[in-house]
């Protein structure tokens, strides 16, 4: 009880685990404390107090900052390819959502290998298929099959890495071959390989604001359980967008000024709004 809470840390879902466990953590913690607290954990079922649009959300907000680059770089959607590692929670919607602005995404991979389609995969039918085949991509027909090695080195113009840490290296990212790379996984991108990608001209968007609107949309479901009050889908979508772009901006604009990289102008926005606080509050601080 000392180490989370509704004033305290606040977990939320992330790889193996689910609603279900959040709904588990919520009713262990009620029971401790002796009342409901639903606002001890986000991710929760709905009728638990959870958020409409909390499980898209990283994926969305992938969709928003890859976006917000392509506009930086002059480039059309309609006009872009996009490569997806990962099928999951994040890469499946992310490629839903790109697919849907007018990407042609060729690529998508899961634990079962990538699939390749030079005209462009159908995201809804493979969604459907994962769906019947117990969560995997194995066996879907309107593909070839490739390595993941072979779609992280895919001739695209976003390569969208969202499974797990450390995919791209010194190894692979010479060989890297996208204009913009969103990162929807955590720490997809060694240090090595990001000297490497920054040298190529490739932008990066680090982790930290790509696969960001996830845990903005847990702040937006513990705002929700303390007030009592939900808000509709379409308000925490136009909200959660509207943040992202302004993150992304804010990041894009930070990283110009010192002439660095985004993850960096990232880490300068982070820290100097931690100091900034710590300054304005005290000695206590």
């Amino acid at each position: 009880l000392d180490v989370f809470g509704p004033d305290r840390d606040i977990p939320a879902p992330d790889m193996n685990t689910n609603e279900q466990i959040m709904a588990w953590i919520l009713d262990t913690y009620s029971m401790h404390v002796r009342r409901t607290e639903n606002a001890v954990v986000t991710g929760k079922p709905i009728i638990l107090g959870g958020s409409l649009g909390r499980r898209e959300a990283t994926g969305r907000g992938v969709m928003t900052v890859t976006l917000s680059a392509m506009e930086r770089l002059g480039l059309r959607p309609s006009e872009c390819t996009v490569a997806v590692q990962g099928f999951g929670n994040v890469g499946s919607v992310a490629a839903k959502l790109l697919a849907e602005q007018g990407c042609k995404v060729v690529a998508v991979s899961d634990v079962t290998g990538g699939y390749y389609n030079e005209n462009g995969l159908d995201i809804h039918a493979m969604i459907d298929y994962a769906a019947r085949n117990k969560g995997q991509l194995e066996g879907y027909p309107d593909a070839q099959p490739i390595t993941n090695d072979e779609l992280l080195t895919l001739e695209v113009d976003v390569l969208a890495p969202c499974a797990k840490e450390d995919q791209i290296t010194k190894h692979n990212a010479p060989k890297i071959r996208a204009k913009i790379i969103a990162e929807g996984a955590n720490g997809p991108t060694t240090p090595a390989a990001d000297e490497i990608l920054k040298e190529n001209g490739c932008l990066v968007i680090p982790d930290i604001l790509a696969n960001a609107g996830g845990v903005t949309v847990s702040y937006f479901e513990w705002v929700q359980d303390r007030q009592g009050y939900f808000w509709t889908i379409d308000r925490v979508n136009r909200r959660l967008d509207r943040m992202m772009r302004a993150a992304f901006d804010n990041v894009y604009q930070a990283a110009e000024k010192y002439d660095v990289t985004l993850r960096i102008g990232a880490y300068v926005l982070a820290i100097d709004k931690v100091a900034t606080a710590l300054r304005l509050r005290g000695i206590y601080a």
